[in-house]
């Protein structure tokens, strides 16, 4: 039997987490067995996750299949483009100049911030009242 060669990434964003799969193919998408379009819906979130193909000229040479979880739908596509730009970088380690050019293997630290005690939020405090 003929194994295909695969190339795995891992991308993180916010809470989320993508675990994606790389394999030879017709530039097909399978986001937790979904089309790219079924799981995510929104068109710039689609044009967001293929960025690191249109970047690398790749566009349509790798089937893309994805396990994502975690955080909401914006964070879940930024994961899935992080992992997309490190697969990549397995596949050809010359794509590092193109894919760090666009900033897609840098990991977005943002996260939200967490609440403290004594307060309404993380940075909300209850109305002050001097008398």
């Amino acid at each position: 039997m003929n194994q295909k060669e695969m190339y795995r990434g891992v991308g993180r964003r916010k809470r989320s987490l993508a675990r994606v799969s790389l394999v030879r193919g017709s530039g097909k998408f399978d986001v937790n067995g979904k089309n790219l379009e079924e799981y995510f819906g929104r068109e710039t979130l689609s044009m967001l996750i293929r960025q690191p193909f249109e970047a690398t000229q790749t566009l349509g040479q790798f089937d893309v299949r994805a396990n994502v979880s975690g955080g909401g739908s914006s964070g879940q596509a930024g994961a899935l483009r992080h992992g997309i730009a490190r697969a990549l970088l397995a596949y050809n380690p010359d794509l590092r100049s193109a894919l760090r050019k666009g900033g897609f293997l840098t990991r977005d630290p943002r996260m939200k911030e967490r609440k403290k005690y004594g307060q309404k939020g993380a940075r909300a405090r209850f109305q002050f009242s001097k008398r």
